[in-house]
């Protein structure tokens, strides 16, 4: 069974899809469609034939786009094609691309262009609703590893980080990522330069993650470390070997957001901080050892499935009031527990 996967959402839904690729595997080739940004997270995948970029807002913008990219895709004859997104557009591409079976979920925009529809169920992990299109196309049932994600970064990647990090024998303190960007502003948990601060003082290196955007909230976790015991890594690597670089680390601290997902594929023992969002819409850490940190007296959150810009209350109390103690304390009892068997949360 020849299989499509349309997925231009987001870098971590990207991630979060790594589990469906990986089902579909075992029943044929495995196309997908993705974002230029997106595209780079599949390389050295052994689960996927070919990354198809689709760059709807560049090269592939408009109908023309749409239209070269259907045909070079209806030449590949896919018998079924999945649609984790969920847009009209992508419908419609999997539909032009002449895939006989389209499955999506129920809710989606694009659902009245599917032949099969799948419930899209709020209980559990995002990783394990993509999981369930895969199992109705294949008619098999998922194991109990199935949902957690996998990226494979390759030598250069590890080359890239080598170069930037070093390695143990050099400099044999462990080493923290800390991600302290996101594209929504309150999901930016506002003490990362004092929890950087209170790691060196422990005798640990922190690595600062994310993209040039970050760069000035880097400087900042910088200062606070000292030069000595942080690696700026933000703008300085891909997004697979920056997932390289948190595989390496002891532990991750990050908010809900990419770098929260390159964890849980790396396996890396993750710290998620949650303010406006909450992991019970299916975003949760999947690391094998993990812990979440939110407010939990706050009648008024969640107030947003992504995070608004602004606090609509003016108070940001969901991050504000989240300590680096608060934060510390959870990073502390990651590290102490034993690896356990692998389990998604619903």
């Amino acid at each position: 069974m020849s299989a499509l996967v349309i997925q231009t959402s987001f870098l971590g839904d990207m991630v979060l899809t790594t589990p469906l690729l990986a089902h579909l595997a075992g029943s044929g080739p495995v196309d997908v469609v993705a974002t230029k940004g997106a595209a780079a997270l599949l390389a050295n995948n052994p689960h996927v034939r070919e990354v198809v970029v689709y760059d709807k807002r560049g090269a592939d913008r408009g109908v023309t786009g749409f239209v070269r990219l259907a045909r070079r895709l209806r030449a590949a004859r896919h018998q079924v094609a999945l649609l984790p997104q969920g847009s009209v557009r992508s419908a419609a591409l999997a539909l032009a691309a002449g895939s006989g079976r389209r499955i999506g979920f129920g809710s989606s925009a694009g659902r009245a262009l599917y032949t099969e529809r799948v419930a899209y169920r709020d209980d559990l992990h995002h990783a394990s609703r993509l999981l369930a299109l895969g199992v109705a196309a294949t008619g098999r049932e998922s194991a109990a590893e199935e949902p957690r994600p996998r990226l494979y970064p390759g030598a250069a990647e590890r080359d890239a980080v080598d170069v930037l990090v070093g390695d143990q024998i050099s400099d044999p303190r462990p080493l923290v990522a800390l991600a302290p960007g996101s594209v929504w502003a309150t999901k930016r948990w506002p003490y990362y330069g004092a929890l950087a601060g209170m790691l060196a003082a422990r005798g640990v290196r922190v690595a600062i993650v994310g993209g040039s955007e970050d760069r000035p909230l880097a400087a900042a976790l910088v200062a606070a470390a000292g030069r000595d015991s942080a690696v700026d890594a933000t703008g300085r690597l891909s997004l697979l070997a920056s997932a390289e670089l948190i595989g390496r680390a002891a532990a991750i601290v990050t908010n809900d957001s990419a770098p929260q997902h390159l964890g849980s594929a790396m396996g890396t023992p993750t710290v998620a901080v949650f303010g406006p969002t909450v992991p019970e819409f299916g975003f949760g850490p999947l690391a094998p050892r993990r812990a979440v940190v939110g407010h939990q007296g706050l009648d008024c959150r969640p107030c947003d499935r992504h995070g608004p810009q602004r606090c609509p209350l003016g108070h940001w109390r969901c991050m504000k009031e989240i300590t680096p103690e608060d934060v510390l304390r959870a990073l502390d009892g990651v590290l102490a527990r034993p690896a356990t068997r692998f389990a998604a949360p619903s």
